[in-house]
């Protein structure tokens, strides 16, 4: 009997778990992502999540409670104090009103706290040709404008051998991600795909905490029918006590 087809899977919510990997690695996201910033960032003095500041500028902003937002204040090499919006599209759909959002989630930061911010957008939908980098508009001389860098996750597509390779956990996270989506309604090739993964954080040098929140953010996207769910674990299971020997 083949297996069930994913046709009718349901659309995860993807939005705990890239919040939580962020959070849990961050110093990663912004060396995998922002690699001009994580070289003037002075990583000893550690960094701060500014929750409370961004319920604030949300609800300022009047444009409603966003999904994966993060601010998070970081402190520059050079002494002076600056500030990272993270805004992450994980819905995958194409989300026209982003450059507006970006636009004034910073003037309300910059305006409300007085902290030069650096907007970073994630997109990681499946169109390949939306890619918003700026706002902007113009009336009779007058000219507003914000250029902010953008990450296209599908653009990793056809890295999968540099992914695998590299010690960075976002590598593995961007993978789950992009096979997540790239398996959907062929639950075989999810199966294979979510052990070879989960095999993988094995091979690198990650912490068993490390190792433990990964599998949770992998595990939480690459759902599987439940017999398949059944194979995995029981697949995984003599692959520890192989590991353990």
């Amino acid at each position: 009997m083949s297996e069930p087809v994913l046709d009718s899977e349901p659309v995860l919510d993807l939005d705990n778990p890239w919040k939580e990997a962020i959070e849990r690695f961050f110093n990663a996201f912004i060396e995998f992502f922002l690699p001009a910033a994580h070289e003037e960032i002075d990583w000893d003095r550690g960094y701060q999540f500014l929750d409370q500041e961004l319920q604030q500028v949300v609800r300022d902003a009047e444009i409603g409670v966003r999904r994966v937002d993060r601010l998070v204040k970081v402190w520059r090499k050079d002494g002076k104090e600056a500030w990272i919006l993270i805004h992450i599209e994980v819905q995958g759909q194409v989300d026209a009103a982003l450059p507006r959002r970006m636009y004034v989630y910073n003037y309300r930061i910059f305006d409300r706290y007085d902290r030069q911010v650096v907007s970073l957008a994630v997109l990681a939908d499946m169109q390949a040709s939306w890619r918003p980098e700026r706002f902007e508009y113009e009336l009779w001389g007058c000219e507003v404008s914000l250029r902010f860098p953008t990450v296209k996750l599908l653009d990793y597509s056809d890295r999968w051998e540099q992914l695998e390779a590299s010690d960075n956990p976002f590598a593995t996270i961007v993978l789950a991600h992009l096979q997540t989506q790239a398996t959907r309604g062929e639950p075989d090739s999810r199966y294979e795909w979510k052990l070879r993964l989960v095999r993988g954080l094995y091979r690198r040098n990650f912490s068993r905490e490390d190792i433990l929140e990964l599998f949770r953010f992998i595990d939480w996207l690459m759902a599987l029918p439940p017999e398949l769910e059944q194979k995995f674990d029981e697949q995984l299971s003599r692959d520890e006590e192989e590991l353990s020997m």
